[in-house]
């Protein structure tokens, strides 16, 4: 089942930070016809009102904080300077300020984003943050969006307007990240009430040189784009699992169109069978020859990390996660009013509905189990008839080919890869020992020091060891984004843990070894233990100044030991096949630092533009691989893009195709694998993502955008990896 952290991107901000700054910036207020299309301030069709606020004084002046350059003037952006002396550097730009401003706030509500242009004049990637302030003086909401810009590169901070759920649907929208009518019921915005905008860097440790663009308010905004206002916007979802308010280019009308859906893509396959310099595991066929071990493994080859298939060909891992029949499964307990003609209990498709309590977050949490249907499987049934399984696995390999895709990635169907057509990796949990004082968004953190740990996982690996010996298996994640928190996180939650927690006994020998008596462990760390038994007892937290060496040296150990008994438990259940690591959502130096002694390969999730100028810490050059990544848009009937949004379609396969080409010549990605095959289901499964990802919709069309990026991509792949 796929988790990953969705909501670290969207956030509230319970701590007001630090800002200073003098101002010179320009409003563009833009108005749009519909949609979300970036405007040209040069476009004669386009309404604008610009306030100039060059001599405005908005906030305080704090240099060590930020500077701001009002004489450094080039194309209508001015040179900003975020340093490291403060912790949130930025400036703060007060509701009268801005346009539109009426006693404090600004009326904002008919628009649908806010977009600031930037570019990043360092030498190094920069996060830029813009966190929007707004609602009742009482009552405050703050919401954060970010950019993550590669060094040089240029591109535009997109904040979406999501409205508070209105009064006539309380009650009514939920088990949803967002809803039509760009509505949330969290991280959502007093559109009528905005009060401030600040534009950040969190904790940057390098001066970070930015040029600072044109604010636009885009998009004109109406509640009726999504559905009638003097009708019942319910049910809202038909017999296919399509949004019923809305039409886009490829909608089907009926049934049968999914039956003419096959036969036209039967034809366009067979038109594309796929690049013809792969080999048979999509390595390069006409490429250098190196050694042939019948598996796959890792080797650097012209000072850039590769791996080299069985047959011995370089291979960069291009791959789709979460390749299965049940992408768009919902739930529908408490909401089945949202949904036209859901399958009658004698119905064939009635096999599609079934019961679930995976529910880490969001409305189904803590309800035990819940009623779902699938939506994918229902309309695959419809589509290929009652073999649909078969049929599904065989047109999937054949899609992969035909896309240039080579690899089956995490959470996907056994029974597809089994096939062995396409190369594959294979994902396991770890030992469900954890440290008890810990927490994270998917849960705590494994104790890798409890002896269940151990036994546990190798029991995961053994239970999938006939997949994992397969020469079509790339290799093994174990894990997924466990909350590596910061340098000092995992040892101050083992110091909290209760006495009986084998990392707290662990990091106990390690000090008694170090300090030999508890006095002087205290007079080091200014604490009072009474004992060691003291210490053991206790669970308060430590002086994160005073035990910050300790602190990190334990964390140090707790990750060497966690990846040294993952590997373990991989390499001795097949020896040859590759460790993959953790895939990290969340990292940090000490942590990856560990990992790239275990791991054959380090594994990561990166939901980023680009990655082009990812770097790994200091002293450490192993291979790495990106589990994850996406882009969405909201012109296919889906009501939330996912972690990394666009505009439309087009826009969608430019960054996909963008994303690639940085993965491609970055010296050490070995692939790339997109989250994933098809999109979520409109109305969100268990934790509420409902995410326009797929290559596929839910009615298992390809988006023919997506095709041909992936064509385009795939036919140079590996002249870009080898000729940057």
């Amino acid at each position: 089942m796929p988790c990953r952290p969705h909501v670290r991107r969207v956030f509230r901000h319970q701590t007001r930070p630090r800002f200073s700054a003098s101002l010179f910036v320009s409003l563009l207020v833009a108005v749009a016809s519909s949609g979300w299309p970036t405007l040209s301030a040069d476009d004669p069709d386009v309404e604008q009102v610009v306030l100039d606020l060059r001599h405005a004084d908005v906030v305080k002046f704090d240099a060590k904080a930020f500077v701001l350059d009002a004489n450094d003037v080039v194309d209508r952006m001015v040179a900003a300077r975020f340093e490291v002396d403060a912790p949130w550097p930025g400036i703060t730009i007060e509701a009268d300020q801005l346009w539109g401003h009426v006693d404090g706030a600004c009326d904002w509500s008919g628009f649908q984003q806010v977009q600031l242009d930037l570019v990043n004049e360092s030498g190094h990637p920069a996060s830029i943050q813009l966190r929007i302030d707004s609602g009742p003086d009482d009552n405050i909401v703050s919401v954060t969006h970010s950019l993550d810009l590669a060094s040089g590169a240029t591109g535009t901070l997109v904040f979406p307007l999501k409205r508070q759920v209105p009064e006539h649907l309380q009650g009514k929208l939920f088990g949803m990240r967002a809803a039509p009518a760009m509505i949330a019921d969290k991280a959502a915005n007093h559109v009528d009430q905005i009060r401030k905008l600040i534009l950040f860097m969190n904790h940057p440790d390098q001066p970070t040189s930015v040029r600072i663009g044109t604010w636009r308010l885009v998009g004109r905004y109406h509640e009726n784009q999504w559905w009638d206002p003097n009708k019942n916007p319910f049910p809202m979802i038909d017999a296919l699992g399509q949004y019923v308010h809305r039409d886009w280019p490829g909608k089907l009308r009926s049934e049968s169109d999914l039956l003419e859906r096959r036969r036209t893509e039967q034809i366009e396959l067979g038109q594309h069978p796929g690049p013809d310099n792969w080999n048979r595991f999509g390595g390069f066929a006409t490429g250098p020859q190196l050694k042939a071990t019948g598996r796959f493994r890792v080797e650097k080859f012209q000072n850039r990390w590769w791996l080299v298939d069985p047959l011995g060909k370089l291979f960069w891992s291009n791959g789709i996660d979460c390749v299965h029949g049940g992408n768009a499964t919902t739930p529908i307990d408490d909401r089945e009013f949202y949904f036209a003609d859901l399958p009658e209990p004698e119905s064939p498709l009635a096999q599609f509905y079934s019961s679930a309590s995976w529910a880490p977050h969001g409305y189904y949490q803590d309800k035990g189990r819940y009623r779902t249907f699938n939506f994918t499987a229902a309309n695959l049934h419809r589509k290929y008839g009652s073999d649909w399984k078969k049929t599904f696995a065989a047109i999937t390999h054949q899609r992969l080919r035909s896309w240039g895709i080579n690899t089956i990635a995490n959470w996907s169907d056994a029974d597809i890869y089994r096939r062995k057509q396409t190369p594959y990796v294979v994902t396991v949990t770890s030992g469900d020992a954890r440290i008890q004082g810990s927490d994270g968004y998917w849960g705590k953190f494994p104790d890798p020091f409890d002896p269940r740990f151990a036994q546990q996982t190798l029991k995961h690996v053994q239970s999938k060891q006939n997949d994992i010996r397969s020469e079509w298996c790339i290799g093994v994640f174990v894990d997924n984004e466990l909350a590596w928190g910061d340098e000092t996180s995992l040892a101050i939650a083992t110091v909290m843990s209760p006495s009986d927690q084998p990392a707290k006994e662990a990091f106990r020998d390690d000090l008694i070894a170090k300090y030999e008596s508890v006095d002087k462990l205290n007079a080091a760390w200014q604490s009072d233990y009474a004992s060691w038994q003291d210490w053991m007892r206790r669970t308060d937290k430590p002086s994160e100044t005073h035990a910050e060496a300790d602190l990190k040296a334990f964390y140090s150990r707790i990750a060497e030991q966690y990846f040294d008994v993952c590997r373990d438990a991989v390499k001795t259940t097949s020896p040859s096949t590759l460790y993959l690591g953790c895939r990290f959502a969340w990292s940090n130096d000490r942590a990856v630092t560990a990992a790239a002694i275990s791991c054959d390969v380090i594994g990561f999730n990166r939901y980023a533009y680009s990655v082009a100028d990812d770097s790994l810490p200091q002293g450490v050059d192993r291979p790495a691989i990106i589990g994850e990544f996406h882009f969405g848009a909201l012109d296919r009937g889906l009501f939330h893009t996912g972690l990394r949004a666009t505009e439309n379609q087009d826009a969608r396969a430019r960054a996909y195709q963008d994303y690639l080409t940085g993965a491609l010549r970055h010296p050490n990605y070995v692939g790339a694998h997109w989250f994933q095959y098809g999109d979520q289901a409109a109305t969100g499964r268990g934790d509420g993502e409902n995410y326009q990802i797929g290559f596929l919709d839910v009615c298992d069309s390809p988006y023919p955008e997506m095709v041909e990026a992936s064509r385009q991509l795939s036919s140079q792949m590996y002249s870009l990896r080898l000729d940057p």
